[in-house]
């Protein structure tokens, strides 16, 4: 590729001719605001907020959408410029919802931040406004279209990342509405509950549905007997909403925060994903020597699985029969621990936090209960988790760092790697290896599953007997991966699929990242790289080497694949409307 040199603000810059007048900027250390604008997702050119001044053009030209040349000379910072885009602030506030101090997203929302860098201070356009809606009908996501500003980056995402298309555009103009399909909730659309909306949206109109007040309650209601469990991809995430750096691992003062706020028991979805590991394991190897149905697909991804359900009917005989590491937990912690403890189980009542939206529409599925009792009574996502710890008045980042609590609260290096995409297949492959060939592994890393690119495969050696096994991430990526098998070009033995793009450390559900400094970072990977350090310094990194699942095999469901481990930890999965691709 050729490059080019260009002077923007009176900056020389040299370029892949490719680059856009933006990404130009950007390696210039020019900051040029936006708001359509979203890296490798959307550009163009809608919101106008990234005009800039070309020498010698006729007009003001959308940086997002404009190649650069040889010779170009670009201006950013003119009079013309500034009062433009202070303009397109003010038309947009005239048509919204501006209760900024209740909204979820305040001090975290692009409109707000840009509306104080441009010195917004009135509302010269205010008038009417568009009739509105909000959606709550989902268990997942809240739409609140008073606060859309029509920027289409959630449809960008739902279209052509996730490959889905629950959220399109109506109407024109100042008419234009952005919704569910045929005007419908987004419970009655094809939405998988993925929460990658949520992440694209700049401003506050696409939410979690939220369970503060629930899991508020509980905590101050003295029959309860309050346990809690965080995902993996929690540790390396809730640091970001209290200023550390993205992909701190901030196990210990999570642990410490959660029994600050009073928690009776503070347990770990790592367990559950070590617990996971050793049904999947088991369930694969069965599989594998009688004839079952492969390839076998894991199944603790919510969002995936309603995909599936959804788009893929047919793949649901290859789905694992286990239910999701989280949902594992909960049903031990109201079997085992309740009996352990002398406990009531209609008294426990299980919080998971995760990094998923689609996990509070998994923990409402009837298939997903033990004894008439939910496995999970209620989810709550890192922004929500962090929301509690600030009103609790809690300083997170100046914690000591402390430990779960025991039971179901111990770990390995397996269970933490779930939250990347190919941790679960890794984790997996360290204890298959070992249960089918009887011998230690030399390195239990198995890098070839891992890395960001959409779909990776893998040929794996057991001492002989060789199987192939693929990843994917977001749907849209499963997508692919699913018609390449119907059509016969792959042939797998596993694969591993995650609804979101990056697996959990970039669930619907974690902390939002600007789409300017999306420009600069990416979460999948620091988020990821977190993970791994603290596998890395694991002293177990092998589900099987949990003395707590030991425990719990040895005492309770006697071993992996039981009778009993069925009934407690194993689901079934329904096919739903059918939606054509």
């Amino acid at each position: 590729m050729n490059n080019v040199t260009l002077t923007i603000d009176g900056i020389q810059v040299t370029v892949p001719a490719d680059y856009t007048i933006l990404e130009a900027a950007r390696e210039a250390n020019i900051n040029i605001p936006t708001l359509c604008y979203l890296k490798d997702v959307q550009q163009i050119g809608a919101c106008r907020m990234c005009l800039v001044e070309v020498v010698g053009g006729r007009a003001l030209q959308a940086a997002c959408v404009s190649p650069v040349s040889e010779g170009m000379v670009v201006k950013t910072n003119t009079e013309k410029i500034r009062k433009s885009r202070k303009t397109i602030l003010e038309l947009l506030l005239s048509n919204h919802n501006r209760e900024c101090t209740s909204c979820v997203r305040s001090a975290n929302c692009e409109l707000q931040a840009l509306c104080r860098e441009y010195g917004v201070d009135d509302y010269p356009y205010d008038g009417p406004m568009s009739e509105t809606t909000i959606d709550e009908m989902s268990p997942s996501i809240v739409r609140d279209n008073s606060k859309c500003i029509s920027c289409r980056r959630c449809i960008a995402t739902c279209t052509k990342i996730q490959k889905i298309g629950a959220i399109g555009v109506s109407k024109r103009g100042i008419n234009t509405t952005v919704g569910s399909i045929f005007g419908h909730s987004l419970v009655d659309s094809p939405c998988v509950n993925c929460g990658q909306c949520i992440l694209a949206c700049p401003v506050g109109a696409l939410h979690e549905k939220e369970s503060i007040s629930d899991v508020w309650a509980a905590l101050h209601d003295p029959d309860k007997y309050v346990v809690v469990q965080p995902a993996p991809a929690v540790r390396v995430t809730i640091g970001e909403e209290f200023g550390l750096p993205m992909g701190t691992v901030a196990t210990g003062k999570l642990a410490t925060a959660l029994h600050r706020m009073g928690f009776d028991k503070v347990f770990d979805t790592d367990f559950g994903a070590d617990l996971t590991i050793m049904e999947e394991g088991t369930e694969l190897i069965e599989r594998i020597s009688n004839g079952g149905t492969l390839p076998m697909i894991t199944s603790c991804s919510p969002g995936w699985v309603k995909y599936c359900e959804t788009f893929y009917p047919e793949f649901i005989p290859n789905l694992s029969s286990c239910k999701s590491p989280h949902e594992m937990a909960g049903a031990v912690i109201k079997s085992y621990f309740a009996e352990k403890e002398g406990i009531d189980p209609s008294k426990i009542y299980v919080v998971s936090v995760m990094p998923c939206t689609a996990k509070k529409f998994e923990a409402k599925r009837e298939e997903l209960s033990n004894g008439g009792f939910a496995d999970v009574d209620a989810v709550i996502t890192v922004r929500e988790l962090a929301r509690m710890i600030k009103s609790a008045g809690i300083d997170f980042a100046r914690l000591p760092d402390g430990d779960f609590d025991k039971l179901c609260g111990e770990s390995t290096g397996a269970g933490v790697i779930f939250g990347a995409t190919g941790g679960v297949m890794e984790a997996a492959l360290r204890t298959v290896y070992e249960k089918v060939t009887g011998k230690e592994l030399a390195d239990v890393n198995f890098h070839e599953v891992r890395g960001i690119e959409g779909i990776k495969e893998a040929e794996i050696d057991l001492d002989g007997k060789k199987i192939t096994v693929a990843v994917a991430h977001g749907t849209g990526n499963a997508s692919e991966l699913l018609e390449a098998v119907k059509r016969g070009e792959k042939n797998y033995t596993f694969i591993e699929i995650m609804g979101c793009p990056g697996g959990c450390v970039t669930g619907g559900g974690t902390p939002i990242v600007s789409s300017k400094d999306l420009q600069y970072v990416n979460p999948k990977t620091e988020r990821a790289n977190g993970l791994y350090a603290e596998d890395a310094g694991k002293p177990k990194r092998k589900s099987h080497e949990n003395d707590e699942i030991k425990a719990l095999y040895d005492n309770y469901l006697g071993a992996p694949g039981s009778h009993k481990a069925h009934e407690l930890l194993h689901t079934h999965y329904v096919a739903r409307v059918k939606y054509k691709r």
